[in-house]
């Protein structure tokens, strides 16, 4: 077989996408007793809603935990509005909550505000960065470091990774029970099992090089992965990409399929696969070049081209009521969700974060310097 030749140019976000599984054994060494600690704290003071304030990046990894925590710790959670606080002055009442701001940088000054008004107002506060020292840091009661290491590229990579690892630490320990925090522990070799997929998306990038838009599905746990890629995508490739959760997308946005639309799906085994496989064959019908993300042989057969993953079994199942959670769920009516799908958002961005790469430099791109971007964004 020819060797796939590949686009020239080596690429700090190359670098970075690779050292993952490094970046997140140095994360779960040196967060996993302050986020034991925060948790403490929480359950001391009977904390009843969860807040995520974050922008970008972050913020798909807050939507991530949104899921993750409502489903292990079933607490209610929101994602913060900053321009609220920032531009209107609102306050909220926030005595029993946990309120957890999320900035790669520590300096994101609406982040940064959020954490301090709710502070003021009663909540316990958490930032979590990969900068020791920043504002966040001297802002929020308890800090969660990403250990991701500094990150050249602007386009984030392993401290979107590593913050969805914090999260996930947290609440394994709000959780109280094993299953999670001993999942959690294979996180740094399901992501280097996901980076064995590079020569696939090598070859499969350079058939989308003419794209100039595309629309991005996954559902559940998997929509905070379908938002990240598509911001990768636009940031380092300028493709214009519209993420959706796969439900949602029926919901009047399937309008836009139209034959050749490029269409990514991010589809893992589990609760969500029966809906997968229908909207794969739907999107086959209706003419869309469809690209999926996935470990099922059935799903690649109804895309256009794949990326097949093979990540390491974790076959433990996890109820809420598994975990020790007191009683907040009805275990009788609970579906159980396996491990590897609670965690698969963090291996599974690994193809996304891939792809964004290497279109890029198939469209003489340089994704390590998009225009009109900085590193560190401060709005307010």
């Amino acid at each position: 077989m020819q060797e796939q030749s590949r686009p020239a140019g080596r690429t700090h976000m190359l670098d970075e996408i690779q050292e993952q599984p490094e970046a997140l054994r140095r994360t779960l060494a040196g967060s996993t007793e302050p986020a034991r600690q925060v948790a403490l704290e929480a359950q001391q003071r009977g904390i009843d809603v969860i807040i995520l304030a974050a922008r970008g990046t972050s913020d798909h990894a807050a939507l991530y935990a949104q899921y993750l925590f409502q489903y292990l710790n079933g607490i209610p959670v929101a994602l913060a509005t900053p321009s609220l606080y920032t531009l209107y002055g609102t306050s909220l009442k926030l005595g029993r909550a946990l309120v957890i701001g999320i900035s790669q940088s520590g300096e994101s000054t609406d982040i940064v505000e959020v954490v301090a008004r709710s502070r003021e107002a009663g909540a316990l506060t958490v930032g979590i960065t990969n900068q020791e020292g920043s504002q966040l840091t001297t802002t929020a009661q308890h800090t969660l470091l990403c250990h991701a290491g500094p990150e050249r590229s602007v386009a984030a990579t392993k401290t979107y990774t590593t913050t969805c690892a914090v999260l996930a630490l947290l609440s394994a320990f709000l959780s109280g029970g094993e299953p999670l925090r001993d999942g959690i522990k294979s996180i740094p070799d399901l992501v280097a099992a996901a980076l064995k997929c590079e020569e696939q998306v090598v070859r499969v990038a350079e058939r989308y090089v003419h794209a100039r838009d595309c629309v991005v599905l996954g559902r559940v746990f998997q929509y905070s992965t379908a938002r990240e890629t598509a911001l990768k995508l636009e940031e380092t490739c300028y493709v214009v990409s519209t993420p959706f959760s796969t439900a949602d997308f029926k919901h009047g946005p399937a309008a836009l399929v139209d034959r050749g639309l490029p269409v990514i799906v991010f589809a893992p085994p589990g609760r969500t696969s029966a809906d997968s496989l229908e909207l794969l064959q739907w999107l086959r019908e209706n003419g869309a070049d469809c690209l999926v993300v996935t470990e099922d042989e059935r799903m690649q057969e109804l895309a256009t081209t794949s990326i097949r993953l093979e990540l390491p079994a974790l076959a433990t199942g996890v109820t809420p009521a598994t975990l020790g959670t007191g009683g907040r769920h009805d275990p009788a009516k609970n579906v159980r969700a396996s491990l590897a799908e609670l965690l698969a958002p963090i291996p599974y961005i690994i193809p996304g974060q891939l792809f964004a790469n290497y279109l890029a430099l198939y469209k003489g791109l340089n994704p390590d310097q998009p225009r009109s971007l900085t590193k560190i964004t401060r709005t307010r």
